[in-house]
């Protein structure tokens, strides 16, 4: 069965890839999947140079999820052109790097060095601060963020661009137009919501950081109902992620809209979850006398 699905350009083998920061740069997970068979793999967020992160404790387990509050630590473009992405390519998988910078020129100069060195996609991280604005998120902001993507669009010639979506807005079809008129060619959402959990014994919170993102199953309906609705306001991709668990829960963000889904916080569960998860989406395709998955992302009711 031909599972391939589009992404702009990209043609992908099968619609699921994982979530940046829950598969680390990929050769941590190749000794439990063969990496061959995802549709993509998408590497932790890059940033010009490398970043130590926050202090621990950096995750806690909550109920229905976890809380985390890396940091954005990474190893830098410099060693992940050197290290990391040579190991990627040595397998027959579509790469995608997301990306996060502290101003425009620094998602400028990462997504030009990126595109040179001929990656399959870039995925912008916009719910890093914009220090030029005073702290104002680029991803809270419709201008700042028109700005953002337009800037990077230019300089972006091969890879597919993504921009990755903050669920903090009060409008999630406002922020996806925004990101489709830019010059994006598909939009992924969404990313972790901002929680806190407390220690009762010590009465201090559980992360070092105090706050952190929440991801898993707790957050998918909320995910689910942002992809829908965005879904009605764009005409390009989107890829579903929050809370995906299992091929089930993959089905419902295609059934919202979803082209292709990404896998985040299963991967810690279960390192062969994304595998799963793809076998799971072509038997579904086959008890439902469909043909592709296309056919799934056609929505609600479709017949």
């Amino acid at each position: 069965m031909d599972l391939s699905v589009n992404i702009g350009h990209l043609k992908l083998k099968n619609p699921v890839m994982t979530a940046s920061g829950t598969f680390g740069y990929g050769e941590e997970y190749s000794e439990f999947i063969d990496l061959n068979m995802l549709g993509a793999v998408v590497v932790k967020g890059i940033s010009l140079k490398p970043m130590e992160g926050n202090p621990p404790p950096r995750i806690c387990e909550t109920p229905c999820g976890m809380l985390n509050a890396i940091g954005l630590q990474n190893v830098g473009l410099k060693k992940f052109l050197k290290e990391k992405l040579p190991y990627l390519r040595r397998f027959d998988i579509k790469v995608i790097v997301n990306i996060l910078g502290n101003n425009t020129n620094e998602y400028i100069r990462l997504s030009k060095s990126l595109d040179d060195t001929g990656v399959d996609g870039i995925e912008l991280n916009v719910s890093c601060p914009n220090v030029k604005k005073g702290g104002i998120m680029f991803g809270t902001d419709k201008k700042a963020l028109a700005r953002l993507i337009s800037k990077v669009r230019q300089s972006v010639q091969r890879a597919v661009l993504i921009t990755k979506l903050s669920p903090n807005v009060s409008s999630i079809q406002e922020f996806s137009k925004v990101a489709e008129d830019s010059g994006s060619d598909a939009v992924s959402l969404i990313n972790t919501i901002q929680g806190m959990a407390i220690d009762i014994e010590t009465r201090k919170p559980k992360l070092a950081n105090i706050t952190g993102g929440l991801s898993g199953p707790a957050i998918k309906p909320i995910a689910i109902r942002m992809v829908w609705e965005a879904s009605k306001a764009v005409k390009i991709p989107i890829i579903g992620m929050g809370g995906i668990m299992n091929a089930e829960d993959a089905i419902e963000f295609m059934l919202a809209g979803a082209t292709a889904v990404a896998v985040g916080t299963a991967n810690f569960t279960n390192p062969r979850a994304t595998i799963e998860i793809i076998e799971g989406i072509e038997a579904y395709i086959r008890k439902k006398g469909m043909n592709s998955p296309q056919e799934i992302t056609k929505g609600l009711g479709a017949t």
